[in-house]
């Protein structure tokens, strides 16, 4: 018996075999995997947030860091609104979207691009600096991987992306792990410096006894402003919330309701776990600064972050506590990203389907995830990494504006949807209660989310932000520029009800011949099963005696085709043909001009280059030519042919 070979597929061994559609409903998460799939950016932000707080405030010298007190708290109440906010967006819009669909059915097409601008920018963001933060992490815990950071990085986004096309509830069970390792680290380190302390122990980080050298004296308006511009890198820790509100789709029955459990779980550990670091970092007397000099170290003294410092304080002699922290911290801040895996090619496959993007972002993949979008953003991530060269510092500058533009737009959507909601005389009167609190724990996110937006944009513009504020004006036109695009070509291919198909009276067809062979027959015996009002063979020599050979071939298969022969003195195939055909199709005998091409096709990558690509290029100039038809006709070489099978 013949052995079959089967080919070895390295796509199916990277991301797995297809999943049929039908088994759609086996990938919705319970909330266990939702957890880490959706929140593991919030979780994970935690990690850099009381930090960025830090570095702000270190510009100022040892006398303002007591204000990371304020910045802290103002944060943490923040994050519980928003929190609360989004809980009433998964309840009020169980098919997700987010931002984007609550603006859309609120404040319109204009606000509704606008939150998908600022969140499509943040997702590229959220990828880039949390796998950034993460190899931050690593060569905190190994100085000596310090100058391979974009190489880490950039191999980091790749793995992520490829776990992510295997398909969600997959990679869930991955990346579980890590993140429920990172909480339950975080709070051991907490018990463990919790009883320290409570003996009597004087716990003090590394860099306590390091002077913090200011850069100016800041009193007044220019403390405030430094005040304020701490309060805007600190809300790096509400990165993420939304997510969850635009995936309620994924979660298992009942989704609106287990989606806004989860949200909840994320907003208790969040702030808990952001309250005890920073507590933390300052009876440590945790000093950070962006330059080493800064703190009168030498120029390119590797930095430990301000949670390595912790750990390592807290942690003491037992160092395999402080690189289980480091491991499961770099683990957590890598697989953050994977929130943004979620959520950008969920949102661009909604975009698609209302026609602000290509509709390719609509499809799902072989896994049911949408595919495309997934490897969109790992290439926008990669390109900004590798563009900043995986500097926190100069990333971190951009992120969180495009969250709180969404977050406004949302909020303030979800006002407007519950006064609707009030207004219609069918909304029961025991409804009307709970409308009204939910209306106003809307109106108060709106109304703060607004003030931290004015907040962010002003203290971070001149710091690298700008980028961003251009980036979603230019995402916004572009998403305008394909609807109209769209737009305009349904209604050039509408036609009217009852409206039947044009039946061409005067059908010609041209078989174009390169060479009397196995491909040229078929593609000739394919043309006279057309039964065209006629039919003619086309072809182009170079000189007399090549079309003396091609023509004395040709009469010798007999095939009953009359041939054309052009000649070409300079030896061009593409323009003669062109030209001919364009002739042909001009011709008031002809309704419809067919052109079928004889193509024969190779089995192996390397074979294509050694064969030209005439083919190829023709098909592609008369795609252009009005009243002209391509038609392709492959022949088979044995290397394309599937084992045991014959014929072209």
């Amino acid at each position: 018996m013949r052995r079959i070979r089967r080919r070895i597929n390295p796509k199916r061994m990277l991301v797995g075999e297809p999943l049929d559609t039908a088994r759609l409903g086996e990938t919705l998460l319970p909330k266990r995997l939702a957890l880490p799939i959706f929140c593991s950016d919030p979780l994970s932000s935690v990690a850099y947030a009381t930090e960025e707080i830090l570095l702000i405030l270190a510009l100022g010298g040892v006398a303002l860091l007591h204000l990371a007190w304020y910045a802290a708290a103002a944060i943490v109440f923040l994050l519980v609104v928003v929190v609360a906010s989004y809980r009433q967006t998964c309840h009020a819009y169980p098919g997700g979207g987010g931002a984007y669909v609550v603006s859309a059915e609120n404040l319109g097409q204009t606000a509704a691009l606008t939150a998908a601008s600022a969140l499509l920018v943040d997702y590229v963001l959220t990828v880039a600096v949390s796998v950034v933060s993460g190899v931050a992490a690593i060569t905190s815990a190994i100085p000596a991987l310090s100058d391979h950071q974009v190489g880490l990085s950039v191999a980091f986004v790749v793995l992520l992306t490829v776990m992510n096309l295997r398909g969600v509830r997959e990679s869930g069970r991955v990346f579980a792990l890590p993140t429920y390792g990172f909480v339950l680290v975080i709070y051991l380190m907490f018990a463990v410096a919790a009883v320290r302390l409570a003996t009597g122990e004087t716990i003090r980080a590394e860099s306590a006894d390091l002077p913090i050298i200011a850069e100016g004296t800041y009193t007044g308006i220019a403390l405030v402003l430094l005040a304020m511009r701490a309060f805007a890198s600190g809300c790096t820790a509400l990165t993420g919330v939304e997510a969850i509100s635009n995936g309620v789709p994924a979660f298992r029955p009942p989704k609106s309701r287990n989606a806004a459990n989860t949200l909840a779980a994320m907003g208790a550990l969040s702030v808990t776990m952001f309250l005890g670091i920073t507590i933390l970092a300052m009876v440590y007397r945790v000093h950070v600064a962006a330059d080493p000099t800064e703190l009168g170290l030498p120029p390119g003294t590797p930095m430990s972050t301000a949670l390595a410092q912790i750990g390592r304080a807290t942690f003491g002699d037992w160092h395999f506590l402080f690189y289980l922290l480091q491991a499961v911290t770099a683990g957590v801040l890598i697989l953050a990203a994977n929130t943004a895996f979620n959520g950008f090619p969920m949102l661009a496959s909604i975009l698609a389907r209302d026609r602000y993007a290509p509709r390719q972002l609509f499809n799902r993949g072989d896994r049911l995830v949408y595919s495309n979008g997934i490897v969109l953003l790992a290439l926008a991530a990669i390109a900004l990494i590798v563009a900043f060269d995986a500097e926190l510092t100069r990333l971190i500058q951009l992120y969180i504006i495009g969250v709180f533009v969404s977050f406004t737009l949302s909020q303030s959507g979800m006002v407007r949807h519950w006064k609707r909601e009030l207004a219609d005389p069918a909304t029961p009167a025991a409804a009307r209660i709970h409308i009204h609190r939910r209306r106003a724990i809307n109106a108060v996110g709106a109304v703060m989310t607004s003030v931290v937006l004015v907040i962010v944009l002003v203290t971070k513009f001149t710091h690298g932000a700008w980028l961003v504020v251009i980036a979603m004006p230019l995402l916004f036109l572009g998403m305008k520029g394909v609807r109209r695009h769209y737009d305009q070509v349904a209604r050039q291919v509408a036609v009217a009800p009852g409206v039947r198909p044009p039946r061409p009276s005067r059908h010609h067809v041209v078989v174009l011949v390169a060479a009397v062979h196995a491909p040229t027959l078929k593609a000739v015996g394919f043309a006279q099963a057309l039964r065209p009002d006629s039919l003619t063979a086309l072809s182009v020599a170079a000189d007399e005696a090549a079309a003396a050979r091609l023509r004395e071939a040709w009469d010798a298969h007999d095939p009953g085709v009359p041939l054309t022969i052009l000649h070409s003195p300079y030896r061009e195939v593409i323009r003669p043909v062109l030209t001919r055909i364009q002739e042909l199709a001009a011709e008031e005998s002809t309704d419809i001009l067919s052109v079928v091409i004889p193509e024969f096709v190779v089995g192996h990558w390397w074979e294509q280059p050694l064969h030209n690509q005439n083919a190829l290029r023709l098909k592609a100039r008369l795609l252009f030519t009005p009243g002209v038809a391509v038609i392709d006709v492959p022949y088979l070489l044995e290397s394309a042919r599937p084992p045991g099978t014959a014929g072209s």
